[in-house]
């Protein structure tokens, strides 16, 4: 089974899903400023952190149904799902299984839209670069995530996000790579969801198209959209807003729509 951390004895359980070349240590900066009101659960996804590498290739419902084992062997009937990047893929896939088990879902830092054919050639590139060079694909590619305009005031958090890249399973990348590319558009699974949707985004975030996925979100009354200034990575760049933001959401009610 999957590795997972358990903090917190509030009412509302809140699974938090991390994002490619992640693992859960990614929520500690935010957790101090999340409700009380949550018990966290914290999962590393297959092949990254402490969970294990199960083939060559880890699909986002592969993931999903590995994170129901931990959520069935805790025995919560009901919970918030919250996933970044990958993690919100996951969560997606999720949603598609297992809609009625959920109390909400939030994208955080993600897309419910498929790779076009761009991203998926840079997908299939990477795939070399990661094999070849590890470390050079990390040092190149993680300051990217983060907003251009502070990267002298998150210098620190880039090079965390780096260490714990680099200590992410090899075989375990690669699997979540191409279980990226094979991920299919998820509208309709938000179209369908009855439960409550939040989307937290950036305006610099280079990892997804935030313009397409904020203009195209269909029109219903149960979602919530963020724009937040910051890159891909609001866990590290805007922790306190990001939590005040999820606490508002999945504990009391806010209008529509909110630039932060």
């Amino acid at each position: 089974m999957l590795n997972y951390k358990i903090s917190g004895k509030g009412k509302e359980p809140l699974v938090l899903l991390h994002g490619f070349m992640e693992n859960l240590s990614i929520w500690d900066e935010m957790e101090p400023f999340l409700s009380e009101q949550f018990t966290l659960i914290k999962i590393d996804l297959p092949g990254h952190g402490l969970s294990n590498v199960y083939s060559e290739i880890h699909t986002m419902e592969f993931m999903a149904d590995e994170v129901k084992k931990v959520t069935d062997s805790l025995n919560i009937q009901k919970f918030h799902l919250l996933g970044h990047s990958m993690g919100g893929y996951t969560t997606l896939a999720f949603t598609a299984k297992f809609p009625d088990i959920l109390k909400s879902i939030t994208l955080f830092f993600s897309s419910y839209l498929a790779d076009d054919e761009e991203k998926k050639e840079q997908r299939q590139k990477s795939l070399r670069i990661i094999k070849e060079a590890f470390p050079a694909y990390i040092s190149a590619g993680i300051p990217n995530l983060f907003n251009p305009n502070e990267k002298d005031f998150l210098e620190g958090k880039m090079d965390k996000a780096k260490e714990i890249a680099l200590s992410t399973n090899n075989d375990g990348v690669l699997a979540a790579v191409k279980g990226m590319i094979e991920r299919t558009d998820k509208t309709s699974v938000i179209e369908k969801f009855e439960g409550k949707i939040l989307v937290i985004a950036g305006k610099h975030d280079n990892a997804v198209k935030t313009d397409l996925i904020l203009t195209n979100l269909p029109d219903n009354t149960n979602i919530k959209s963020y724009l937040l200034d910051c890159g891909h990575n609001g866990h590290w760049e805007k922790p306190g807003i990001c939590a005040e933001i999820i606490n508002t959401e999945l504990l009391h009610h806010l209008p529509k729509k909110f630039v932060f």
